[in-house]
């Protein structure tokens, strides 16, 4: 154990008046009088509380906390208000071996903080520990840190919110779009050059009108909590971008305020919410930004390193690193469990957010003993009022043990489907083998999901995601390109399935050109008409590209800035043909139907939900199936299916939905079902830009372009159906009225 001499920081006079306070909420809460401050801490010794100048750079007093209440240290300020400035220094034993990091030269970020002040500036003040001695994180390191560190700022919620409300989109009709708050904005010339990558540019009326016109539903943001700069990164003069390095789960990145205000978030919420679309925060509770037991002491660690971080049971100077970064929150504690409660509930509640994507999130529903659908996290999100009814999307692994779970996570939940990513791009990419693996997932991961009176929009169907290449470049590049991280490329996934249709990267070859466009239809086709929860990925429906660059994390520029100003031709019909198909899944319920395809004909209803259709017009044989150079299939829904729990027949249009991955043309019989005379053409992605729609009959021999994709709607000779009307209605709304957030 380190003397306690060592630990004393700088001395600050005190001057302010203190009183007891409360143990709860834990934080830095305004009542109206005065600031009440409580922070948990089971193994410390004396918490003082820091206060700064308004810029954060000068420590004006310095407060002892004055009472300890079941291991929360607390005291109440009548004097502050908000916009005061603070931190904290924690007194404890420093003792790696037994798991305790106490060093009170250290400022500390409080967790409940709900606005920081400044950056954090890299130096071996930062760590606990004497970057240059022989015994590393056993010795002390007695330099204050205060100069580098950011502050917290006391905050008064109040906010005028107008009439907006959550919008409550029903996950059947969820349509998301992950997108970034910089990379978006940032090059948007008809969004004033202040705002621009900030929370002022995404709240600008023309971004909520950009994705409403698209036709999204909900927008997930990247990371938007505070969060640090590796130091690594600095040195290399690089930036995390992505944000998955979080510092203070309550606060928003400070390099996303345009204003020194929080309330600019609630803003762009607002106008979000305004246009009917959800906000769904990508949110990182697995770990920090403290790292190892070689990290910076910024939070935690020097609170009560001991409580909130997973230590190695039998080796307590040790983390456990289940997350590859690290360290892991440990939600086996009850405080710690509450803080990340706490910090949900305040996006709910005061932030008034929709949902959440939880990054790593099996890392949260492990306890000590594993993977446990019965842990505390979960447990907390089923039951609890709040989180119960907001969107919550589990990224089902990590590299822990037992860290793949997909389809594992209890019902209430959606979960990212990678092996729905991996099979269309294998499908498409022309695999042999595929077509099982293809149909299965297409129908909405039924193997996975189909249990427990889950749902198929409890997959989230993706393709292209910020990790990995985008839609563009997926169809552009055989093999990674991330040179530009400067790791001699050897950082991101070597396992793409991609393909570059002969040349590697751009080129002027037309029908090279023609073939990825195309196939990037195909691909987002097979998205958005698939069972299950689509997730775009911004910038995919008009074709930005990071120039191979699979591992984008570091990339704060043109790489994954969307350039609004520089959309091709191919760009903008590519961004109608986006609105064409999510007009074509919200016109067909059938096409994000409530209950899972079994393919099983219903004897009472005389009905089967789906049928697979080869080439011949017949039903598929099982030989066919087993048939490894079989790529041309269809995939008949019939609306008469059963659509509720309710045994009677739906009256749902019929959709005959024919793919085709193999490199020439198939000649597809075009088949009979009941209750209809002719088979309309909705969609070709081969032909994009048709606005007619022309019907065929029954035992046509219909002529699949190779490498397509066509959706036909089943219709009376005599009449067209009201959903037809519709469905052709907007697709000519659509050729009408272009998109113009990207118009210069």
């Amino acid at each position: 154990m380190i003397d306690s001499p060592r630990q004393s920081a700088p001395q600050v006079q005190q001057r302010a008046v203190v009183r007891e306070g409360r143990p709860f909420p834990l934080g830095a809460t305004w009542d109206g009088l005065g600031v009440n401050f409580a922070i948990f801490s089971a193994n410390a010794t004396k918490v003082e509380l820091c206060l700064f100048d308004d810029d954060g750079v000068t420590e004006r007093e310095r407060i002892e906390l004055p009472e300890y209440t079941d291991e929360v240290w607390h005291g109440y300020l009548p004097e502050a208000r908000p916009g005061t400035v603070y931190g904290f220094r924690v007194h404890g034993p420093y003792e790696p071996e037994a798991g305790h990091r106490f060093n009170a030269n250290k400022l500390l970020i409080d967790p409940y903080a709900k606005q920081l002040v400044g950056n954090l500036e890299w130096g071996p003040e930062l760590f606990g520990y004497q970057l240059d001695h022989a015994d590393k994180d056993l010795s002390f390191n007695d330099q204050d840190s205060a100069h580098l560190m950011p502050k917290c700022r006391v905050i008064d919620p109040a906010f005028t919110w107008g009439s907006a409300t959550h919008p409550m989109v029903p996950w059947e009709r969820t349509i998301t779009y992950e997108m970034h708050v910089k990379g978006f904005t940032k090059l948007n010339t008809r969004i004033p050059e202040a705002e621009r990558g900030t929370f002022a540019g995404l709240a600008h009326a023309r971004v909520a009108e950009y994705l409403r016109a698209l036709g999204v539903t909900s927008a997930e943001l990247l990371p938007i909590h505070a969060f640090v700069d590796d130091s690594y990164l600095i040195e290399k003069g690089l930036k995390n971008y992505w944000g998955y390095n979080s510092l203070a789960f309550f606060a928003p990145a400070p390099r996303y305020l345009q204003t020194p205000f929080v309330n600019e978030f609630k803003e762009m919420i607002n106008q979000f919410h305004n246009a009917g679309i959800e906000v769904i925060l990508d949110v990182v509770y697995n770990h920090t930004a403290e790292g190892n037991e070689l990290g910076p002491t910024l939070s935690q660690k020097g609170i009560d390193n001991a409580n909130y971080y997973r230590l190695l049971p039998d080796q307590k100077r040790y983390y456990i690193n289940d997350t590859g970064t690290g360290n892991t929150v440990n939600l086996s504690h009850p405080r710690v469990l509450q803080m990340v409660a706490d910090s949900l509930r305040y996006w709910v509640n005061e932030m008034r957010v929709d949902g959440f994507r939880f990054d790593l999130a099996t890392i949260l529903a492990r306890e000590p003993h594993g993977f446990d659908e019965g842990g505390g996290f979960l447990d907390v999100c089923r039951q609890d009022p709040v989180l119960s009814r907001v969107k919550l999307i589990a990224e089902p692994w990590d590299i822990g043990p037992g860290g793949y779970q997909v389809g594992q996570f209890p019902p209430g939940w959606a979960e990212w489907n990678d092996k729905f990513r991996d099979t269309v791009r294998s499908y498409w990419k022309g695999d042999d083998g595929v077509l099982p693996e293809f149909a299965r997932r297409i129908s909405g991961s039924g193997d996975l999901f189909n249990s427990r009176g889950r749902k198929p929009w409890s997959s989230v169907n993706f393709i292209t995601a910020h990790d990995g290449f985008n839609l563009n470049d997926l169809v552009s590049y055989n093999e990674k390109h991330n040179e530009a991280n400067g790791e001699d490329n050897n950082d991101g996934h070597s396992n793409n399935h991609s393909w570059n249709h002969g040349v590697e990267g751009p080129t002027d070859d037309p029908e090279i050109q023609e073939m990825r466009e195309r196939q990037k239809r195909n691909m987002l086709a097979t998205l958005l008409l698939s069972q299950g929860t689509p997730m775009i990925l911004a910038g995919d429906e008009f074709g930005h590209t990071q120039d191979g660059n699979n591992n984008s994390y570091a990339q704060d520029n043109e790489i994954n800035w969307l350039d609004w100003n520089n959309i091709s031709k191919d760009g903008r019909a590519l961004q109608e043909f986006t609105r064409k198909l999510i007009a074509v899944r919200r016109a067909y319920p059938i096409l994000h139907r409530g209950r899972f395809l079994v393919g099983e004909y219903n004897e009472e209803l005389d009905v089967k939900d789906v049928t697979w259709v080869s080439p011949t017009g017949d039903e598929m044989a099982q030989e066919q199936w087993d048939e490894e150079g079989a790529k041309c299939f269809g995939m008949l829904l019939d609306g008469r299916a059963q659509p509720t729990g309710i045994k009677k027949r739906g009256d749902d249009a019929t959709l005959l939905i024919i793919t085709n991955s193999y490199h020439d043309v198939v000649e597809f019989t075009l088949p009979e079902v009941p209750e209809g005379k002719r088979w309309v053409c909705l969609i070709d992605t081969n032909t994009p830009d048709r606005t007619d729609v022309p019907s065929f009959k029954f035992g046509e021999v219909f002529e699949v372009t190779g490498r397509s994709l066509l959706v036909f709607v089943l219709s009376q000779e005599d009449r067209q159906p009201k959903n037809l009307r519709e469905a052709i209605g907007a697709i000519l709304d659509i050729k009408e009225r272009p998109l113009d957030i990207s118009r210069p």
